[in-house]
Parts: structure tokens; C-alpha cells; sequence
């Protein structure tokens, strides 16, 4: 890249290939559609037999083909325009820069050096002092000169003073012209390097390794177009601001935004919540092709989370499921609903806790916890929706388990909220916050953000080891308002605090788990302080206590921290169950609370 390319180059003509293949993308689309929609059902009612299959089989990957044409052009497009956009500025300060130098009269070199003229004389002998050639940022000096700066010299060192008026203008326009054109060049570098991965390979196949290079070309995009999507998209906006930008986009500019960004699309609050489904939808079957292959064991469990959620998308479910969120960010990313956020009168946000990761039993086990409240909740009002919202790194065992990752994922958590709030279709939605386990040491935090938690207006915290605040008035809705759940035999309702844990430890080396558990206890002298501060389900902690089922009896009792051996955590796991043998109290009281019925709840007294 020179002045000379910059010069001659004109943006709009990317801005109108980008067209051409944003045409090509949406022609394809249609064609899947079709294919998908009209020709392949009606081939399956008129046809049987091994012809007919075997023309399934070719539709299915014509199909598939259209689809990998609709989203690489999309990808080009989003390449263009991102380009088209950049480049403009440095374009445009090029062009200044020439014009101020075409006004004095100085001549730009093809080298991108300004000659200026002679101007000005000389104090000693009146002669006219001579011009010169000065080249941007090097500052060298050279033509009548008799002097280039040494080495480290900067540009207001007094040996680089030249009593020719002109000298200081020309450097000023060289700098210019040379600082537009090191940026152009970056910027052309960034999305070259970009376009010449959106090429297919010649006999095109679409297959997994085929959807794995697509996620590749995604990931590429967005980092070319990183700039031009912070100058486009409203990342460091509200999510209410979000939202109003995206409801003044053109419907083309919306679907240029979810083809070529989509990880940033399909994972921003305040988007509305069939955009980001449809969005993620897409991105799952990209991000399950990325790890198709991969060995390494955090690849694998991922892998195994995603295929998990695909399934369940795939099933049908009633109530419908929406994909808010996925991503491989540490442990990984999923945020999933049932029934749509956007359109309930009731939703809730529920953030899971302890060992919770995108693994195996995410799919069924977390999520169906979000699928059971949603049922349940809608038997009550069919206008609620329920979310498992995992969003940050929950600590792996109690070991580790510190106030750390809930604060980091705190702010996350309370975007989200906002989200949900800006996008409701209700004038005043009731929204409920929930926490099991670590998880309701997360919302704890995220109530001592700024503005607490956006619109909440009730809190639900089951199985919580604390949330780091004494009293229920602390989290911002009203202690009226937060609602307590803790089995009798739910160990982590009953974690000791620092001062029972050293007692505990003196216990357990004299008298093992019995001795612990005893020590923990004199020295607690109901203090009720368990790990993350006021025991919740405490008289003293000052929340609604609701019923639930005691769980299995423990099998022994022990302190997690000083010993190696397994507890029962059963009782820690049912509250959102409402299968027989698990906690159907608990689950008919967190759905009565999530429906806005919380009126009707089941009370236990606090201990």
C-alpha cells in the first residue's frame, strides 16, 4: 500500500461487491429453504424406496451446500463492508492532506515525500533560504539540506529546527500522508488475511472438516473486522441501548449483522431473544465442528455439552426452547430458556452452581432443571418463561470454591438481566433471580453491583453455602421478596464457617468425621455463619424460608475441607425435581414464585 493505491482507491466499490455476494448469500439461502421446505417433503410423501432415498440423500446435501454458500458469503460480505468502512478514514485523511498540500503549492512525490519551496532569508545573508524534500515520521531531511537527524533525535529536538516556513507545514502534510497509508496498509493486511480464508477448495464437499473451517472463517472475520464491529455494534452500551439500536436497523442491516458476526450477535444482551436463538443455532453446529477431532479432555466435555443441547433443540420441546448463549470461554458457555423471554409476563434466571460445566450432564441435568420450572411455572400462568444461565467458570470442588468467580461473573450475569428486562414485550415483567449453590453466591454479588440486579423483583436461592451479605434487606428486592430453600440433609446449606472449619480440623484429627462435625458445632454457638457468611435459611438472615423435602439422610457427617471423603450430595441436587423420590415441594414452590404466586408458597420455619 502507497499514497498513489490509497488515492485511486474508492470505498463504494466494495461497499457494491459486498452486495453482489450479499445477493449470492440470500439467493442461497432461499434455495436450502426450498429444498428444505417444499421439494424434499414433498419427495418424502410421494416417494418410497431405495430411488427415492437415494435422492434424499443428494437433496440433503444440496442442501447442505446452499447453506455453506449463504453463510461464506455472508462472511465476504461482512469482510466488504467492514473494509469499505475502515479504509474510509485513512482515505479521507489522505485526501486532506493532499489538498493542503495542493493550496501551498508543494509537490507530493511518489515516494510520499513533500518538496516545499525556498521561503524566507537568511539572518546572515539575506539570500532567500533554500527548500527541501522532508519524507513523514523518518523526518528525513534531504534536496538543499545540509543535515539529517541522528539517530534518536525527535522531531522537537532544536537541531532539527529549520528557519524555512515552509519546512514545518511539509513535515506536518508528510506525516500525514505517511501515518494514513501505514494505516491503510494495516487495515487492508487485517482483512486480506481474512478474505483468503473464505475460499473453497475446488469438487466443494461439505462435511464436518468443511463446518470446521467455516468456524475458523467466522473467528477471522471478527477479528479482521474487530474495529468495525466496535464502531458498529454497541458493545460497551447498555443493553437497553442495544436494543434500541437494533430495533432502528433496516432489515438488511440486521441480517447482514447476524450473518457475518454471529458469535457477537447471537451472545449480546439486548438483542431479542428469537434473533439471538436463531443466531445460535447456527453458531452450535460451527462450534461442534470445531472440536470434532480434538483429544484433548476439556475439548471432548464440550463437545459432549454442545451435542447435548443440539439434541434437546432438535426434539421439539414443549415449552420451546430458546438458545440465548453459547460459546467455549473457559468451562464454556450455554444460556438456554424455556418459552420465550421476550413475549412471558414471568421469567427467571436461573445461575447454576458447584462442578457446573458444558459436559455430558449439562443437557440433562442443569437444563432440565430450567425445563422443570418452566413447566411447572406454566401450569401456574402460562405466560413464564424459565433460563439456565451459565455464563461464567463455576469452581469445580469446594476446594477451590472462593468468592472469586462469582465476582467476575457478577457483572455478566446483571448484562444479561438487562437484557431481559429491555427486551420484554410487558410493561412491568416479574423476574426472578435464582442461585443454587455457588450459584447463589453469584447473585449475591451481582445484587451489590451498581443498580443490584435489573428488575428484579424476586430472589430464590436453594442449596446456598452463603451469599456474602448478613441480611435478606442486603440483596436489594425487599426481604419480603427473597426466598430461601435448604434441605434438612443438604451438606452445603450446612458448610462450616472459617471458625468452624479450625475447630472442625482439631476434631477430625482427634475424633475423624464425628469429631469434626461435633468441634464445628461448639464452636459455632449459633452464630449461624456457614461459609459465604449468614447462613440464608437463618432466623437472623431474615428471608422467607419455603418448604422443601429433607433429601436423603447423609451418610456421614464430614467436612469437605479437611477430608477426602465422599458425601451424599443428593439432597443438594432435587430442588428443581419434581419427580417422585426427588423434592416436588421445593419444585411446586420455586415454580408458585416464578409464576408471581409467591403468595401461595409453602413456608418452613427459619433455623
Amino acid at each position: 500500500m502507497d499514497h498513489l493505491t490509497l488515492k485511486a482507491l474508492k470505498p463504494t466499490e466494495y461497499v457494491e461487491a459486498a452486495d453482489g455476494y450479499r445477493a449470492i448469500s440470500a439467493m442461497a439461502d432461499a434455495a436450502k429453504d426450498r429444498i428444505d421446505n417444499q421439494i424434499t417433503a414433498t419427495m418424502r410423501k410421494a416417494n418410497a424406496g431405495e430411488a427415492a432415498d437415494a435422492a434424499l440423500k443428494q437433496l440433503r446435501k444440496l442442501s447442505e451446500n446452499f447453506h455453506y454458500t449463504q453463510i461464506e458469503c455472508s462472511l465476504v460480505t461482512g469482510a466488504l463492508d467492514g473494509f469499505s468502512s475502515e479504509i474510509a478514514a485513512p482515505k479521507r485523511r489522505l485526501t486532506e492532506a493532499l489538498g493542503d498540500a495542493a493550496t501551498l503549492a508543494y509537490s507530493v512525490n511518489e515516494d510520499g515525500t513533500i518538496t516545499y519551496p525556498a521561503g524566507g532569508k537568511s539572518e546572515l545573508t539575506g539570500e532567500p533560504i533554500a527548500g527541501g524534500t522532508v519524507m513523514g515520521h523518518a523526518y528525513l531531511i534531504t534536496g538543499n539540506n545540509t543535515h539529517s537527524p541522528s539517530p534518536g533525535l525527535l522531531p522537537s529536538d532544536t537541531r532539527l529546527k529549520n528557519p524555512n516556513p515552509h519546512h514545518a507545514k511539509a513535515v506536518d502534510i508528510a506525516d500525514r500522508i505517511a501515518h494514513a497509508v501505514r494505516e491503510a496498509q494495516e487495515i487492508d493486511d487485517r482483512y486480506s488475511k481474512a478474505l483468503r480464508k473464505l475460499k473453497a477448495a475446488p469438487g466443494l464437499n461439505v462435511d464436518t472438516k468443511t463446518w470446521a473451517d467455516v468456524a475458523s472463517d467466522v473467528a477471522a472475520v471478527s477479528t479482521a473486522a474487530s474495529d468495525y464491529i466496535a464502531d458498529h455494534i454497541p458493545l460497551d452500551k447498555s443493553p437497553a441501548d442495544r436494543k434500541e439500536w437494533w430495533d432502528n436497523l433496516s432489515n438488511e442491516e440486521r441480517e447482514e449483522y447476524r450473518a457475518a458476526f454471529p458469535e457477537v450477535i447471537g451472545n449480546l444482551d439486548g438483542i431479542p431473544a428469537v434473533v439471538r436463538d436463531e443466531v445460535n443455532r447456527e453458531s452450535i453446529q460451527l462450534l461442534i465442528a470445531q472440536l470434532e477431532g480434538q483429544q484433548d479432555g476439556a475439548s471432548r466435555e464440550k463437545l459432549d455439552g454442545l451435542k447435548g443441547i443440539q439434541t434437546k433443540l432438535n426434539s421439539g420441546s414443549q415449552p420451546p426452547m430458546f438458545l440465548l448463549g453459547v460459546g467455549l470461554e473457559g468451562n464454556g458457555r450455554a444460556i438456554v430458556a424455556f418459552g420465550n423471554p421476550d413475549t412471558s409476563k414471568n421469567v427467571s434466571a436461573y445461575v447454576p452452581g458447584l462442578g457446573t460445566k458444558l459436559d455430558s450432564g449439562f443437557a440433562d441435568g442443569t437444563v432440565k432443571r430450567a425445563f422443570d420450572t418452566a413447566k411447572g411455572a406454566r401450569r401456574i400462568n402460562p405466560s413464564s418463561s424459565a433460563i439456565v444461565w451459565l455464563g461464567y467458570d463455576a469452581p469445580q470442588s469446594i476446594d477451590v470454591m472462593t468468592a472469586g468467580s462469582a465476582e467476575l461473573g457478577a457483572p455478566a450475569y446483571n448484562s444479561f438481566m438487562g437484557g431481559i428486562s429491555a427486551t420484554n414485550e410487558h410493561a412491568d415483567p416479574h423476574i426472578t433471580a435464582i442461585g443454587h449453590s455457588y450459584g447463589s453466591r453469584l447473585v449475591g454479588a451481582a445484587t451489590q453491583e451498581a443498580g443490584g440486579i435489573p428488575g428484579a423483583d424476586d430472589i430464590i436461592l436453594v442449596g446456598s453455602p452463603g451469599v456474602g451479605v448478613d441480611k435478606a434487606e442486603d440483596l436489594g428486592v425487599g426481604k419480603d421478596h427473597v426466598w430461601v430453600g435448604a434441605a434438612e440433609n443438604d451438606i452445603v446449606t450446612k458448610l462450616p464457617s472459617k471458625k468452624e472449619a479450625v475447630a472442625g480440623t482439631m476434631g477430625f484429627l482427634g475424633g475423624g468425621p464425628l469429631g469434626a462435625y461435633l468441634m464445628g458445632e461448639i464452636a459455632d454457638q449459633g452464630d449461624d455463619e456457614i461459609w459465604f457468611g449468614k447462613d440464608p435459611a437463618s432466623k437472623a438472615f431474615g428471608a422467607n424460608r419455603f418448604e422443601t423435602l429433607p433429601g436423603p439422610e447423609l451418610l456421614q457427617l464430614s467436612f469437605p475441607e479437611i477430608s477426602d471423603s465422599k458425601l451424599d450430595m443428593e439432597a443438594h441436587s432435587n430442588y428443581f425435581s419434581p419427580e417422585e423420590g426427588k423434592d416436588k415441594v421445593s419444585a411446586r414452590n420455586i415454580a408458585i414464585i416464578v409464576a408471581g404466586q409467591s403468595g401461595y408458597a409453602t413456608r418452613e420455619t427459619p433455623r
